[in-house]
């Protein structure tokens, strides 16, 4: 997996009314692919309660002070069904979630179902995972919110286990098999890169330090990234894992101007925060419709970000 950093773009598949149509978001892909951006991604929401104010809580994992951007009818499109769609009509880009509700997922079905959208893709898929914050989403799944870590850290051993073993054997409380085939395997060597979102804290950090090929900061670690990374760093170590191997997404900070986003002053943070470790710089940025147009930009966009490195 490519350490060098790179601008990667947040994708809106999200929406709070019934949209016209998905396309202009299959297009914005299709023009990330050609303007040499790193990595496409996406979100995941299986469903809603009616009370969603509890994203602005902490202590479940949502975040001090944060809205949803819908409401309980808010449409999502599910992000791997949305990303085999991506991966058929572009050739480099990487593929991402930001991030799979990984836990709600019957592990060997969607250890099946990452490995195909690898193949199918060439080995461009990023798995990006995290808790979530809503208990109804698990309760609709028929799981277990309080135990919504134990879940994932479950999930994500029985994917590495049948991506990495020809004849695979597991036992746990919640699951155990023997001399199993799943196949195809995920192009990418030990199967599709993990990236681990959460707070630096005991558990996140250990889930990081196991499976995690890169961090998702997120809550006060994401607001002073810098912070935020060296406490990581320090972490992970306690855990046996050397942080250097660990790549760390960072939300590139974007400054405006009389005419919108400038792009150069924008640029210009750049160098410090690739010193502070970030190598994927995730952009939310208003896309201009059309295939042509939203090229354009984002090209303009990847070569400035490419200037400030050179």
């Amino acid at each position: 997996m490519n350490q060098e950093p790179y601008l990667s773009l947040q994708l809106r598949t999200f929406s709070a009314d019934t949209p016209i149509s998905w396309q202009p978001v299959v297009d914005q892909a299709i023009a990330a692919d050609r303007a040499g951006v790193g990595k496409v991604v996406v979100s995941d929401h299986v469903a809603f309660g009616e009370e969603l104010g509890m994203y602005g809580d902490p202590k479940i994992g949502g975040i001090s002070g944060g809205t949803q951007p819908t409401g309980p009818d808010g449409h999502w499109l599910e992000p791997l069904t949305f990303l085999s769609l991506i991966a058929g009509v572009t050739t480099n880009v990487r593929l991402g979630t930001n991030i799979l509700l990984a836990a709600l997922r019957r592990p060997a079905v969607l250890a099946k179902t990452l490995a195909t959208l690898d193949v199918l893709s060439g080995g461009r898929v990023d798995l990006g995972v995290g808790v979530g914050w809503q208990k109804e989403e698990y309760e609709a799944c028929g799981l277990d919110f309080e135990g919504r870590g134990r879940i994932l850290d479950h999930t994500l051993e029985v994917c590495q286990t049948l991506w990495q073993n020809t004849i695979a054997d597991y036992e746990s409380p919640e699951l155990s098999f023997s001399s199993i085939h799943a196949m195809p395997k995920p192009v990418q060597s030990n199967g599709v890169p993990i990236w681990v979102s959460g707070t630096v804290n005991g558990r996140s950090m250990k889930r990081l330090a196991t499976f995690g090929s890169g961090w998702i900061p997120w809550g006060p670690d994401a607001n002073d990234i810098q912070t935020g990374i060296r406490s990581m760093r320090e972490t992970v170590l306690q855990f046996g894992r050397d942080p250097k191997d660990i790549q760390v997404m960072g939300v590139l900070p974007i400054i405006r101007g009389e005419n919108g986003i400038d792009f150069n002053e924008t640029m210009a943070a750049v160098p410090e925060l690739v010193e502070s470790g970030i190598t994927d710089f995730r952009a939310y940025l208003p896309v201009p419709e059309g295939i042509e147009e939203a090229t354009d930009y984002l090209s303009s966009a990847v070569e400035l970000f490419n200037e400030t490195l050179s």
